[in-house]
């Protein structure tokens, strides 16, 4: 299974900087284009680290992005416990970047199996290629079917993993034996207990999360 971002076209046939990923030229030069896109990347990345979601009483409950994060404490419904260093700016101010969030009101959450999406694989998978085993951005990975969906293969938690362009064009249409690629590990659903996992896993990185991973 393969995935090609189509190219936008300006009115005049030619392809737009923007989709291309460089600032339209100005006065700045190309170093200046250069720079631009720099701090745009780093800012990417930034809202994608992972943030720790504590229920209203303190217990851990998910994973998520910085953006998504950010939209919450924005909408009023989760508070910041937990600050990075690091700031993000709006067009009137900026704001902290938050590490650790808590609801607001307590919500229930079913011991069930989450739902299968592409966010939920990529969280599973660690945003990490599960052929060459190297770290993407978001954007930069895509789902492959493990076995192939023209064999047969279905769309579920066994059978998708998270894996980067080059990688899923090595493999094509084939099983990872026949293209010559090893998965790192064999797909899983994604559980609670693959949530406290992954939880465990990113606080022995980050000590801001660790006074709350008390189970």
């Amino acid at each position: 299974m393969s995935a090609k971002r189509p190219d936008a076209v300006d009115p005049r046939g030619s392809k737009s900087p923007e989709v291309l990923g460089a600032a339209a030229p100005d006065a700045a030069g190309i170093d200046g284009s250069r720079s631009f896109n720099t701090a745009r990347a780093r800012r990417a990345s930034l809202m994608q680290e992972p943030v720790l979601v504590l229920n209203a009483t303190f217990e851990p409950i998910n994973v998520t992005a910085v953006r998504r994060a950010m939209v919450l404490l924005l909408k009023g419904v989760a508070q910041a416990e937990e600050l990075h260093a690091s700031e993000v700016h709006s067009s009137s101010r900026a704001h902290k970047v938050p590490s650790v969030i808590r609801l607001l009101a307590y919500r229930h959450i079913p011991q069930q199996s989450r739902a299968l999406s592409r966010k939920n694989i990529l969280l599973r998978d660690r945003n990490t290629c599960q052929f060459c085993g190297r770290i993407f951005s978001s954007g930069e990975l895509t789902l492959d079917h493990v076995m192939p969906r023209s064999r047969g293969g279905r769309s579920s938690w066994e059978n998708l993993v998270a894996c980067c362009y080059r990688c899923n064009n090595q493999k094509g249409d084939r099983t990872p034996e026949e293209a010559g690629l090893k998965l790192a590990r064999r797909p899983r659903p994604f559980t609670l207990h693959t949530s406290r996992q992954l939880m465990r896993l990113i606080g022995h990185r980050d000590e801001r999360w660790r006074k709350y991973l008390f189970y």
